[in-house]
């Protein structure tokens, strides 16, 4: 089972060089692409662009492909930005605080969070997965995105990312709002954090995954459910208006 590589800051991928400036809070990546050369991203990720680059949305895998995307939490429609005529440059961010990651995929299949997905090279296949009745995953979501291939793919982080090596046959829980991405060989169950359903509710934990090692966790320091609960009471309700 081969491990995810975080990469370094700037490096050099098939398709494109890329730079992550102002980690881990508001990170920015920014890509140069060889003439001619493409990128797949995340719908709505891009900030800015050279003038010669174009942007191609298409759905790809059909319409079951878009359903399932849809599903997943994604945007039905695939977004490729390609250079024409020359190097071209592309800025990428995430729609939440936080970092952006470079991770070098060597051969193998791993499982992404489907909110963590921004850009990948065309030499890595991005599907979005099923991952049984027992995986609920992003925004409760029971599937997950499953990467696999060679090349550098880009996840985002809402806070900072953590990594964590599980020693074989280490067991290791984690909230499932943190997860951002594992092997897809790593055994795991979900379950509630406790046997008790009221302790689970009045703990304020939801659904954990269990995982069992050897294997690699990528997860975020941060959980965007989390903050929508601590900031619902100070979102207006829908009678507070006054009538007249």
């Amino acid at each position: 089972m081969t491990e995810l590589h975080v990469l370094p800051d700037a490096g050099q991928a098939g398709a494109f060089s890329y730079r992550i400036d102002y980690r881990p809070a508001f990170a920015l990546a920014t890509l140069l692409l060889g003439p001619e050369q493409s990128v797949k991203t995340e719908a709505g990720a891009m900030v800015s662009m050279s003038g010669n680059v174009e942007l191609t949305s298409k759905m790809e895998g059909g319409l079951w492909g878009a359903v399932k995307r849809g599903v997943g939490g994604r945007s039905a429609f695939v977004s490729t930005y390609t250079a024409r005529g020359g190097p071209g440059e592309l800025t990428l961010a995430p729609a939440t605080p936080g970092d952006v990651v470079p991770l070098h995929v060597a051969g193998d299949t791993y499982n992404v969070a489907a909110s963590c997905y921004l850009a990948a090279e065309p030499s890595l296949g991005v599907e979005t997965g099923w991952g049984g009745a027992r995986s609920f995953f992003g925004s409760d979501s029971a599937f997950v995105l499953q990467v696999s291939g060679t090349g550098v793919l880009l996840v985002t982080a809402f806070g900072a990312l953590h990594r964590r090596v599980l020693a074989d046959g280490e067991r290791y829980v984690v909230d499932t709002g943190h997860l951002v991405a594992w092997h897809a060989g790593m055994a795991y169950t979900i379950n509630k954090v406790t046997k008790s359903l009221f302790r689970s509710v009045t703990s304020g934990e939801g659904l954990v995954a269990t995982f069992t090692g050897p294997g690699t966790l990528l997860m975020q320091t941060r959980n965007i459910e989390a903050l929508a609960g601590v900031l619902r009471p100070f979102f207006p309700s829908g009678n507070s208006g006054s009538s007249d």
